[in-house]
């Protein structure tokens, strides 16, 4: 059992590896490949009960770096991408934080996060909106969908906070890791900006494709 664990980890950790190295030197398509494609080969690697978990943790954590390096890529929108999205996540934190203790009220999902509340929420989206704008003036670009673009990253990323704290309490886990003293690993910090930086990735492709995904992101 643990041996299997110790391969699950070493595939995962050289898939991850392999695809951020990749798509730092500009290889968008074959990193996402990498990712997808080493993400089912890890799954292969563990017990047949927990293949879907393995393949989609694969999955979620090449998400933290591969989104945002493939966003950045983008020569003309990629610098104002990152700003935006990282304006957003933040905050989208520091404002639920604030509104939640100091309003408080009905919690959201208590079962899953007991001390997040509709009022966190709610602050949350409305402090990404107006960080969104900033951004949105100081970079000339259309402020109603980036108000949109916005609240809509703000809710993502609040849900991928609440799907950080499923999976820990799913598995029976206090944090991700130890990595950071107090404070849990790195998951445990940007839950939510992996979700955010996963939509605004696949949303800038979609739209704009590999050799501009900034734009895609970014330009209605």
């Amino acid at each position: 059992m643990i041996v299997r664990q110790q391969r699950v980890l070493i595939a995962g950790v050289l898939v991850l590896a392999l695809a951020l190295g990749l798509a730092a030197a500009g290889y968008a398509r074959l990193a996402v490949t990498v990712i997808v494609v080493g993400s089912l080969g890890a799954a292969m690697l563990g017990a047949m009960g927990r293949r879907i978990w393995i393949a989609a943790g694969v999955l979620y954590a090449a998400s933290l770096g591969a989104a945002p390096i493939l966003l950045r890529s983008d020569l003309e929108y990629g610098f104002v991408a990152i700003i935006f999205l990282f304006a957003v996540v933040w905050a989208t934190d520091t404002s639920a934080y604030a509104a939640g203790r100091a309003i408080g009220g009905p919690k959201l999902m208590p079962r899953v996060s007991p001390k997040k509340t509709w009022a966190g929420a709610l602050g949350g989206a409305i402090g990404a909106i107006i960080a969104a704008l900033v951004v949105a003036e100081l970079s000339s670009l259309d402020a109603v969908v980036t108000a949109v673009l916005a609240a809509s990253l703000s809710i993502l990323a609040q849900a991928g906070d609440l799907f950080e704290s499923f999976l820990k309490r799913r598995f029976d886990a206090k944090d991700s890791s130890g990595l950071i003293p107090g404070h849990g690993g790195l998951m445990d910090r940007l839950d939510g900006f992996v979700a955010a930086g996963f939509a605004a990735a696949v949303i800038g492709i979609l739209r704009g494709g590999f050799a501009a995904p900034g734009r895609g992101l970014l330009v209605w």
